[in-house]
């Protein structure tokens, strides 16, 4: 018995050691070579298309990096320079990023949704030398906040829009000149050749958060947390060189860069820009021409789609009592799963949800379906990925088991059954914040666990269940913990109801609403009916909730609450409403 035990831990050990050493090799490995072997491997594929435009294929993109590599070289540029993009998604927004990347520049990737006087902020806080941006965003900024920039490129076509550096400008006045001499024949694959990372500890992005706390912070992500990210793509998702990837999720934002843009090019997909907003309308109509083998996107394009274009075929008298007919409900099941697969082009291996809370009654009909939906939870500490599952694995309400690389606790005394908050480590977490040392102490501990601020149950098998934000969470005069996300989830799938935010007031909850007044107006409703909708609401709400979250009254709001890129609303913003 004894030497079984001896055995068993050794063994353990070994597989532990060989574990760690597996886990160092992948991190030992250049993202930047991946880039490169990608685009010698793909030379003559598709890259980037920005949709109803341009098309540029690897050996295109191979060019204008080197390019844009001549022309930092003869401005002065040197490695470990701060150099900021900001713009919509587009094919120059992505060739900029890897042009940076692989000459050595740290990216500074700026959400092109937020405010003027934010980009000034982002730019001179990061201390970016040069700034590429999208010509909507550039109408709106001003060059004279930004007294560090020495120049500002417009995406659309490099044009060089302000310049304080005579090199900066001769460099891109001659580009063609310098690059003609450079390689006076072909440009070939041979002629690609990038530096590599010189530790997996090398910075190479400074991601602002999109501030759903009323400010930005620098996160600092190393090449070994983007290595990461992509290799547990390339793991977990399967996609290979050739199939179309749409580019929905802000670039601006980790979740889009890393899941769709960076582990897309690496394995020679053909990524496309939308290059305006994802609306129900423009998806069908862009994903029936694309056919994209996978989707990432937030969960409030899959809840539009569905609530919009297709439960409302069954939303009807008749739908609902054959749906509870085991025989007939599986065909109509059948029907209704072949409409959603259509409308996302019919090509998809599943849709990659994130971002946010997944509604769970709308999670609920889609898994009824057999949909391939899976929930991917992270943050932009980490690069993005903490949890993952491929769709077949995912357990209903929860966002999968913890990636490859992390590990992952629940701080409660009882895991499986009391919320706690939700920690984890490894190779994913940033470095911390730039510039801030103090904000980097209050969410990495001593013993490197990074606290994301979610409260969270995790079961028996691994697989984590997220309750809410840990600063969202109501604490009632009587003592109960409320989780307003789960009281929202079910209010949003009500009649009439666009979203809501439930706050509390004087011990009182209160839902703020914003009424779906197209579909009101569209079923002859006034605003007095409007009412009177959201008041039968509220007691069919409370029908369902137990009677400490009961809700005392629902609050018509008059627009669209704000919003972070990833579409969570900013709920500072609305704790202070009065009645």
């Amino acid at each position: 018995m004894y030497s079984c035990l001896i055995g068993s831990f050794y063994y353990f050990c070994a597989h532990l050691a060989i574990n760690c050493a597996k886990v160092i090799m992948e991190l030992e490995q250049s993202f930047i070579a991946l880039i490169e072997q990608s685009i010698k491997a793909n030379w003559y594929l598709n890259a980037l298309t920005d949709y109803k435009g341009a098309t540029l294929q690897y050996r295109d993109v191979a060019r204008k990096i080197e390019k844009i590599h001549i022309m930092l070289e003869n401005a002065g540029i040197v490695q470990g320079d701060k150099i900021a993009i900001c713009g919509r998604n587009s094919a120059h927004w992505t060739v900029t990023f890897l042009a940076v990347m692989t000459y050595g520049g740290v990216v500074v990737p700026i959400l092109h949704e937020f405010k003027p006087d934010q980009v000034h902020n982002i730019v001179n806080h990061s201390e970016a030398r040069l700034l590429f941006a999208g010509d909507q965003v550039w109408e709106n900024l001003n060059e004279m906040v930004m007294p560090h920039l020495e120049g500002i490129i417009e995406l659309k076509d490099f044009g060089l829009v302000v310049s304080r550096s005579e090199k900066l400008t001769y460099a891109r006045e001659h580009l063609n000149e310098m690059f003609g001499r450079k390689y006076p024949c072909r440009f070939r694959p041979e002629n690609v050749s990038y530096r590599k990372e010189t530790s997996p500890e090398e910075l190479s992005i400074i991601n602002y958060t999109s501030g759903t706390t009323g400010y930005s912070k620098g996160v600092m992500l190393p090449y070994r947390s983007i290595l990461s990210n992509v290799l547990y793509c390339k793991e977990k998702i399967g996609i290979k060189a050739g199939d179309s990837v749409v580019s929905m999720l802000p670039l601006g934002h980790v979740f889009g860069m890393v899941f769709d843009f960076l582990y897309g090019f690496t394995v020679g997909a053909h990524l496309w820009f939308l290059t305006r907003m994802p609306s129900p309308k423009i998806i069908a109509e862009s994903f029936a021409e694309i056919r994209p083998r996978v989707i990432s996107c937030v969960p409030l394009i899959v809840e539009k789609i569905f609530k919009k274009n297709i439960l409302p075929k069954v939303d009807n008298k008749l739908g609902k009592l054959l749906l509870h007919v085991p025989i007939i409900s599986d065909k109509i099941k059948e029907l209704i799963r072949q409409k959603a697969m259509e409308v996302f082009g019919g090509n998809f291996i599943e849709i990659i949800i994130g971002g946010a809370p997944f509604n769970a009654e709308v999670e609920a009909f889609v898994r009824s379906i057999n949909f391939p939906y899976t929930i991917a939870y992270g943050m932009t500490e980490c690069g993005p990925i903490i949890c993952h599952n491929h769709w077949t694995e995912l357990k209903q309400a929860s966002c999968g088991t913890v990636a490859a690389r992390m590990e992952a606790k629940v701080l409660s005394s009882n895991p499986s059954e009391v919320p706690g908050e939700l920690v984890c480590r490894g190779a994913n977490v940033m470095l911390g914040y730039y510039k801030n040392e103090e904000a980097t102490g209050q969410v990495i501990d001593k013993d490197g666990w990074l606290h994301t601020g979610d409260m969270a149950i995790i079961d028996s098998e691994g697989h984590i269940y997220i309750k809410g934000r840990c600063k969202n969470l109501l604490l009632t005069a009587s003592g109960q913990n409320i989780y307003p996300e789960e009281i929202e989830s079910k209010l949003n799938n009500m009649p009439y109801v666009s979203e809501s935010l439930v706050i509390l007031q004087q011990d009182k909850l209160v839902a703020l609403v914003y009424p779906d007044n197209d579909d009101a107006f569209a079923h002859g409703l006034k605003h007095a009916d409007i009412e009177r909708a959201m008041e039968e609401n509220r007691i069919e709400l409370n029908k369902q909730l137990p009677a400490y979250s009961q809700i005392t009254r629902c609050k018509l709001y008059p627009e669209e609450f704000e919003k972070t890129a990833k579409k969570s609303i900013k709920r500072f913003l609305y704790q202070d409403i009065k009645e």
